[in-house]
């Protein structure tokens, strides 16, 4: 009932997205609740039983609410991830990471409690610089509120928990509406993921390339779709997903793993 509930939701909100393939996904829910009880909804997919070592991605969709395009294209990556034809690796998908803030009227950036998630991981320098950060440089912009204190919120701390857990090898997280694709780590970046181009654009106290690109060391590639409220076509999501894939085998397969 969780998930179709959030695949009706999507259905009524986003154009273009396909409610079936989202009720097909057989998303399970993780114990954690968002501030506003709504499931916080994953899947895995797991790497072939003949590879005894296989290397982890973690995918990320809907941290800011109001970004709807990020959690379709991570659908539609699902669709594929279902084929079988990519267990060379093992893969966690979190495809809605912040429901509150998705089916808030009208959908936000922030969740429930008005705390911007992506500003909210416990990065080194969260105390001494993310508030500072917020009130000087953002004049206290709401939508960018990074919470009272590092990890303040249940769905920052469950995906804090997923990257201790399942210790990926890497993290996709996908977001809009600025059309570029950004990557924080110490690895060499892709330059293109299809129609994307790399674009750096710099890490800001308590988001996710802070905390886990440069304070963890793992690469983290930020997909900015160019629509927020549009997703992808799936000609346009596969050949990101087909370019992610070669960055991968190139990049982190051959890699001694991270754990």
């Amino acid at each position: 009932m969780a998930a179709e509930t959030i695949c009706r939701g999507l259905s009524e909100r986003l154009q273009n997205f396909d409610a079936q393939p989202c009720r097909d996904a057989e998303l399970a829910p993780a114990k954690p609740l968002s501030v506003g009880k709504r499931p916080l909804l994953y899947r895995d997919f797991p790497a072939t039983a003949a590879n005894v070592a296989p290397k982890r991605v973690l995918i990320l969709g809907g941290i800011h609410g109001d970004e709807l395009s990020s959690v379709a294209v991570v659908f539609q990556w699902i669709e594929l991830l279902k084929s079988g034809r990519y267990d060379r690796y093992s893969w966690r998908v979190l495809p809605l990471t912040n429901p509150d803030g998705l089916f808030a009227r009208p959908a936000t950036r922030v969740n429930a409690r008005g705390v911007d998630l992506n500003r909210n991981f416990p990065s080194p320098q969260w105390s001494s610089q993310a508030l500072s950060y917020w009130k000087d440089k953002t004049r206290g912009d709401k939508r960018r509120y990074p919470g009272p204190e590092a990890a303040s919120e249940p769905e920052t701390r469950w995906i804090v928990e997923q990257i201790e857990q399942y210790q990926p090898d890497a993290i996709i997280t996908v977001h809009a509406p600025y059309g570029v694709l950004d990557f924080d780590g110490p690895q060499d970046p892709p330059k293109k993921l299809g129609y994307l181009r790399l674009q750096p654009l710099g890490v800001y106290p308590g988001s996710l390339g802070d905390y886990a690109g440069l304070s963890l060391k793992l690469p983290v590639i930020t997909l900015e779709l160019p629509q927020a409220h549009l997703s992808p076509s799936a000609s346009q999501s596969g050949r990101i997903w087909s370019d992610l894939l070669v960055w991968l085998d190139k990049t982190i397969a051959k890699q001694p793993a991270a754990r």
